[in-house]
């Protein structure tokens, strides 16, 4: 209870709140945009919080995090094109919805759907997290090492069949984790006799241009695309004169209750495996919803189709931080971007920011629940001016962008040497979307690699040079046992499935 009353102390300043307003409406927005996204958007914003106090910093990270996965929906009711990956099966009953002149009664159960959702990862963050921080004071280098085994591991399990791609991703990310100056014999490696990169590579530059440069990449090859022969602003700008939102009465609200609980429950559980990540969530959540209904023809504008992926694409956001908070393991892209805002202020994630910080990851958990109860009424606000904000051209909004990372990048250390690496990583970036490479195999274990590395090499000192910590103890075997699950999961699940089909012809 103090913890929380800690929380609500930094979170009720005017600037705090006010960066939470701000959050959540540019989350709204870019969310809207397909082609920018919560990680793009956050990682632009990661060097200007710089200059920030650590909660209001977080303020506004958590705001944009909340809300994008919100407005992702918006485009891909009224048009069928998904603002955010996260928004794609919503498109399946939504657009139909649409198309029958329901876009406002669509987009008001998106919106409730995704505040109900959100709130309950919210819950789940606040009570989970301090709980597994608590136990995680008990581990050592074994129990940490295998943690992080289980972080990559699960990433790369959840490839399905880009699983190839994946361990390469990972692969590439583990010899960027190398670079620099070994932590236990003082050798240089991998720097090429640049003084740089003797304390490796920075993070912050590395995901502003795995995000923010990439991004820009794709804008230029794709400026002025057009949808289906159809230019998608004005599409958009049309259907958006047309809107007006309202949100689900009390019936529909008691009808949709199993639904939302439902998925709200797939999302937070998904959300907590690093790796797995929205698209599994919604497509579980989608999928389950079907089952439960069968009287229902999903596909054609059922309010439970929009009402499952929508509450589990949000449930998804505060059970992914659940790792990183409290065992210091990001999941996926977003949560790593989570743990450069913390870092760039001092702070290390794990247990210890528990008992070091207990006002800031506090605030947190009550800036995400308020994040996602001002949705709601900032989501109807937003979709009036969005036509406005449509008219911005994409060559001003990539230069904005591009300034903003060129800037922010340098301004953090003031070392030229930053600028070189946001433009290399972003050129990989560009390369892996240019070869469908998923780059958060990457991201985690460029994050995971020293992690690893540490805590392998202290727990082969402290058993002599022997492996049987991995089995001896209770919990390394358990986590070595899940971690080997995870791995091969999908591929037993893949044959089961041909198996079935199999026998159904």
């Amino acid at each position: 209870m103090s913890g929380i009353l800690l929380g609500l102390g930094q979170l009720f300043q005017p600037i705090a709140l006010i960066a939470l307003l701000a959050g959540v409406v540019i989350g709204l927005i870019v969310g809207s945009l397909p082609g920018l996204n919560d990680s793009i958007t956050m990682a632009v914003l990661i060097p200007i919080t710089f200059g920030m106090e650590p909660q209001v910093a977080i303020c506004l990270l958590v705001g944009i995090y909340c809300a994008s996965a919100c407005g992702g929906s918006v485009p891909s009711i009224l048009l069928k094109i998904p603002g955010t990956a996260s928004a794609t099966v919503t498109a399946y009953d939504g657009y139909p919805m649409s198309q029958q002149g329901r876009s406002g009664e669509a987009l008001g159960l998106a919106i409730s759907s995704s505040t109900f959702g959100g709130l309950t990862s919210a819950i789940v963050l606040l009570f989970l997290s301090p709980f597994l921080a608590k136990q995680a004071l008990k581990f050592g280098p074994p129990e940490y090492f295998m943690l992080a085994v289980l972080g990559m591991s699960t990433v790369i399990g959840m490839a399905g069949k880009n699983i190839v791609k994946n361990i390469l991703a990972m692969a590439v990310g583990l010899i960027f984790s190398c670079v620099g100056m070994s932590p236990q014999t003082g050798l240089a490696r991998f720097t090429f006799g640049q003084v740089s990169l003797m304390d490796g590579i920075s993070l912050i530059p590395m995901l502003i241009g795995l995000f923010g440069i990439t991004s820009i990449l794709e804008m230029i090859e794709t400026i002025r695309s057009k949808t289906a022969g159809v230019d998608f602003k004005e599409e958009v700008k049309k259907e958006y004169q047309k809107v007006k939102v309202t949100l689900p009465n009390k019936e529909m609200a008691k009808r949709l209750l199993p639904t939302w609980a439902q998925s709200s429950l797939i999302g937070n559980v998904i959300g907590i495996i690093p790796g797995a990540g929205m698209i599994m969530a919604i497509f579980m959540a989608y999928d389950q919803a079907s089952r439960r209904h069968p009287e229902l023809e999903f596909g054609t504008g059922v309010p439970e189709g929009i009402a499952a992926p929508e509450s589990a694409n949000n449930a998804v956001t505060g059970g992914s931080l659940v790792p990183l908070l409290a065992l210091g393991v990001p999941g996926n892209s977003t949560s790593a971007l989570f743990l450069g805002a913390i870092m760039i202020h001092g702070m290390r994630t794990g247990p210890v920011f528990f008992t070091e910080h207990p006002d800031i990851i506090y605030g947190l958990f009550i800036s995400i629940i308020i994040a996602n109860i001002i949705m709601a009424p900032l989501g109807i606000f937003v979709l009036r001016y969005m036509k406005t904000i449509l008219s911005v051209p994409e060559e001003l909004l990539g230069g904005i962008i591009l300034a903003f990372c060129v800037t922010g990048v340098f301004a953090i250390a003031t070392n030229p040497f930053d600028v070189l690496v946001l433009i290399i990583f972003g050129l990989i970036g560009y390369f892996c979307y240019k070869f469908k490479i998923p780059t958060a195999p990457m991201i985690v274990a460029m994050v995971l690699g020293s992690m690893t590395e540490n805590n392998l090499r202290q727990a082969l000192v402290a058993s002599k040079g022997s492996w049987d910590f991995l089995y001896k103890q209770p919990i390394t075997l358990t986590v070595l046992i899940i971690a080997i699950g995870s791995f091969f999961f999908p591929f037993i699940a893949a044959k089961v499935k041909k198996m079935k089909a199999a026998k159904v012809k």
